[in-house]
């Protein structure tokens, strides 16, 4: 089982909640990995109101409709679900409007990932009735501190933490997430997968960069660049050093938001690819470019961006 640990900016002018937020501005979130349950359901569905669906009417009866598999097996009687256009959503003990709401959000944060990948994307995202039933759900110790686990093929919420989130934030976590559920992990350097999340995540919400690298920013104006591309350790989660984990997240993107920048969205979706089927530096070497010649130019568009 993989964890991957991202700071998404939940608010630029919101108050500070420091647990859930590294250097008042960021919301922890882990994807994890693990298997699920291949089982059927009984589950009464909520109208979602969106495109197609009407925002009222009768539930059709407990069992009508078939779940998608990674929602399958799950709180039984309890189970409510509201479908988006391209979204289903399965909440237990949860409010049908934050049902909705949610399922909004998943078919937005899908369109964003399909936009970048060039292919569909339909989100499925579970909405367990504490953060004790997200970790079971998602096979994890704890959810401390956490607004979402991306659980294989599947986006949990963590329902208290994900609360507190701005809605740019809550847009953020989704699409990020969905990014990671969508595009895969395996065989990348964090920088990469975490970067490449974070270039979906924040690409179309609308954020001055200055305001999302905000711990590496203010690192830059005082005249400290970092000298290489974060490494695995980096972004081991940490209470002592939540600022330093915030910069190799914003660290991370901005790679990944420089080669899109040079080279075109599509080039770092390719890059991305071939890094999982041949390594990153087989990648690279498609672009013309060594780790040594990408850390440079990185380092120089991190000073430019943010200085």
């Amino acid at each position: 089982m993989a964890g991957v640990l991202l700071l998404a900016l939940a608010s630029a002018g919101a108050a500070p909640d420091r647990s859930l937020e590294a250097g008042g501005l960021s919301v922890a979130v882990r994807d994890l990995s693990s298997g699920r349950a291949d089982q059927s359901a009984t589950v009464r569905d909520v109208p979602s109101g969106g495109p197609g669906q009407s925002a009222t009417g009768h539930s059709p009866r407990a069992g009508d409709r078939e779940l998608p598999a990674e929602a399958r097996g799950l709180w039984g009687d309890g189970a409510e679900v509201v479908r988006g256009v391209r979204s289903v959503v399965v909440g237990q003990h949860a409010a049908p409007e934050s049902l909705r709401d949610l399922a909004r959000r998943a078919d937005t944060a899908g369109s964003r990932v399909s936009a970048v990948l060039g292919r569909p994307v339909r989100p499925v995202v579970l909405v367990p009735g504490s953060a004790a039933e997200a970790a079971r759900v998602a096979g994890v110790g704890s959810v401390d501190g956490l607004a979402a686990v991306a659980d294989g093929g599947r986006v949990v919420v963590v329902p208290e933490n994900f609360a507190r989130l701005t809605p740019t934030g809550r847009d953020i976590v989704l699409t990020h997430e969905l990014t990671h559920v969508a595009a895969g992990t395996k065989r990348l350097p964090v920088w990469l997968y975490e970067g490449f999340a974070d270039y979906v995540g924040y690409r179309d919400a609308g954020l001055p960069v200055r305001v999302a690298a905000a711990e590496l920013a203010a690192e830059v104006r005082a005249g400290r660049l970092p000298s290489e591309l974060p490494g695995s350790a980096a972004f081991a989660p940490s209470t002592r050093e939540p600022v330093r984990l915030a910069r190799a997240y914003q660290e991370a993107w901005l790679a990944c938001r420089f080669i899109a920048a040079r080279f075109g969205e599509g080039t770092l979706v390719r890059l991305y690819r071939d890094a999982q089927t041949g390594g990153i530096d087989q990648g690279l070497t498609r672009l013309g470019l060594s780790a040594g010649t990408l850390t440079a130019r990185w380092r120089d568009y991190v000073r430019d961006q943010l200085a």
